[in-house]
């Protein structure tokens, strides 16, 4: 039998490994992906911050693996994660309708991580555990086409921007999650906050709250 190579085909044929994700949410993250790695010049590579225990990682993987086609670009797939659970909270994340999420929840394993990818029969992406805010230049691809940011709250979500929007290329696509969600604000107010001191207006769109953010603008 053949192997699913398009978005809803994939979708289709495996499970979610945890609850953190939803299809509908996951089909716009391919999908995107998928039109994004397709723009002509947008050579870069693909990173996710916030991987957890592989949840979207392993259909990224997929897909990737779908489009290596003899005269590809060849990508390489960074993900980046504590492995601690979340950090601790701001004000900056302060919601009126109460609290989701606390400082440590959302705990996997880098184990757990290496176990989903060896249990889907997949290459392993290249994983960086740390801290978004301890993360340096050496630890990011040069040139990114592509980056999915799961980091629930303010500063995680400001400091993965700082490290991936200027290696973004042109046409490159930024999607984050929880965007516009009431139990966590400071996912928005850290992308409100990011572009408006950068003084830039990139071209920003949603859906089932991911903010996909394409660089319009050259390096």
């Amino acid at each position: 039998m053949a192997k699913p190579t398009t978005v809803n085909q994939l979708i289709k044929s495996y499970p979610l490994l945890s609850e953190q994700m939803t299809k509908p949410r996951l089909s716009v993250i391919l999908r995107t992906l998928s039109e994004t790695l397709s723009l002509p010049g947008n050579n870069g590579d693909i990173v996710e911050f916030g991987c957890y225990s592989g949840t979207t990682s392993v259909f990224i993987r997929r897909l990737l693996d779908s489009m290596n086609t003899p005269g590809q670009i060849i990508r390489t797939f960074h993900v980046y994660d504590s492995f601690s659970g979340l950090p601790a909270k701001s004000i900056k994340d302060a919601s009126v309708i109460g609290t989701a999420f606390q400082a440590g929840e959302l705990t996997a394993t880098k184990r757990q991580l290496i176990k989903n990818f060896k249990q889907a029969g997949l290459k392993l992406p290249v994983v960086h555990k740390g801290w978004f805010s301890d993360l340096g230049e050496t630890d990011l691809p040069p040139e990114i086409a592509f980056a999915f940011l799961d980091g629930d709250f303010y500063d995680s979500i400001m400091a993965s921007l700082e490290l991936v929007w200027p290696r973004l290329n042109f046409q490159g696509l930024v999607v984050v999650d929880d965007y516009n969600r009431d139990q966590l604000p400071g996912v928005t107010r850290a992308i409100n906050d990011f572009f408006g001191a950068n003084n830039q207006s990139p071209i920003l769109r949603h859906e089932q709250n991911l903010a996909l953010i394409r660089k319009n603008i050259k390096k």
